[in-house]
């Protein structure tokens, strides 16, 4: 009897284990990839030569006229060698991506868990070009084919959209998270030529802000790495011509801090004061720490010493003030800095909107992009200084 007792308890406790993880796979929206099958007539192929896709996932309801579409992030490829490995991953061709992709956080379609767009057409758009859907070119030394057609995936997607509805779109939201957040400032106002005059469209960058500051060797190791990726790519033809032929640099309009002075369209900045990937490719790549000082710092906040910290505080405030001209002169522009070490906050439903997610001044990321994206009041909302905000979902301890 006691032995029956405790295999039955034993039972109990593995059903207790693992119920809540199958409840969520059960509760999960899985959404099923649409490959663009027009884009060989526009050339508009993946590093691989494959096919671009997307994954829609229906409104309804009142929000059956509205979209929201989000670019997938996911890295860069500067050179052949990166690229030709690249090709050979989901990064670079579609015939490496799952079929079925999870729809969580902003792409949601659960009210209590995504209250202002759960019922509208939400979109993702899948990375495969490797320059955040702005290369237009090719590398072929007859043996190799690399197709870098970026700019050329954007405009078949959009093309395979328009007549599945959104042509008659009446609000429309372009978003993306990393590369893709980058993605969003640099074809956001391209967006708005393919929608009606009348419609309400705004853009959402997630992690996109990427600096352009020097690492802790005084090297500016991230504008070598962009000013590489445009000239492999064809990059430079696609960014926004007012910013290139304002800049001594034309090259430097890749960055956001100085693209966004010419978006004209409504833009919510969405961004950690201590981004994760730009602490660890931006401000110490592993080119500026041969000898490791920074190791320990890099994946325990706690083992920093002061002069590190002081150096984190540092590349907080260059990203305050990068932004600062948009912060006071923006009147149609929304912010959400957090002080949290971590990358991307939309897609996730922890950070984006739950019982404790991140907050600043109480108000959650979903909250704050919903205020601003409805105009219910104006949300240009910065966080105190690590270590303050201990509603924070670090990614590093």
């Amino acid at each position: 009897m006691k032995e029956a007792l405790m295999a039955l308890s034993s039972v109990l406790s593995l059903l207790l284990i693992f119920a809540p993880c199958r409840a969520y796979s059960e509760d999960r929206l899985l959404v099923n990839m649409t490959l663009v099958r027009n884009a060989r007539s526009l050339g508009a192929y993946c590093l691989d030569g494959s096919l671009p896709a997307y994954h829609l996932h229906r409104g309804f309801g009142s929000g059956a006229r509205n979209w929201l579409l989000q670019f997938e992030g996911g890295g860069w490829c500067n050179d052949v060698d990166t690229c030709l490995e690249r090709a050979q991953t989901r990064r670079g061709s579609t015939r490496f991506m799952t079929r079925l992709e999870v729809f969580s956080g902003i792409l949601s379609n659960n009210a209590s868990l995504n209250p202002d767009f759960y019922n509208w057409n939400r979109v993702k758009l899948r990375y495969c070009d490797g320059a955040s859907f702005a290369g237009d070119s090719e590398f072929y030394n007859r043996t190799s084919l690399l197709y870098f057609r970026g700019q050329r995936i954007w405009q078949a997607i959009m093309l395979d959209l328009l007549p599945k509805g959104l042509r008659q779109a009446k609000k429309a939201l372009l978003s993306g998270c990393s590369a893709g957040g980058l993605a969003a400032f640099l074809h956001c106002d391209n967006f708005v030529r393919f929608l009606p005059v009348n419609a309400s469209v705004k853009c959402l960058s997630d992690a996109g802000f990427f600096l352009d500051i020097a690492d802790i060797s005084l090297n500016h190791s991230m504008r070598s790495f962009f000013y590489e990726l445009i000239s492999l790519q064809g990059v430079e033809q696609n960014l926004d011509r007012t910013c290139t032929s304002s800049l001594i640099y034309p090259k430097q309009c890749l960055f956001p801090q100085y693209a966004l002075h010419y978006i004209r369209t409504p833009f919510f900045v969405l961004n950690t004061a201590y981004d994760v990937y730009q602490f660890h490719h931006i401000l110490v790549p592993p080119s500026a720490d041969i000898h490791g000082h920074w190791n320990r710092c890099k994946f325990n906040t706690t083992a920093c010493n002061a002069s590190q910290i002081e150096v984190l505080q540092g590349f907080r405030l260059a990203m305050l003030g990068a932004l600062n001209f948009f912060y006071k002169g923006s009147r149609r522009g929304g912010l959400f800095i957090n002080s949290c070490f971590a990358h991307c906050q939309s897609e996730s439903q922890d950070t984006w909107f739950a019982v404790d997610s991140p907050r600043i001044n109480n108000k959650t990321i979903a909250e704050a992009v919903g205020d601003w994206y409805f105009s219910r009041r104006l949300t240009k909302l910065i966080d105190c200084a690590y270590p303050c905000n201990s509603s924070c979902h670090n990614l590093i301890a």
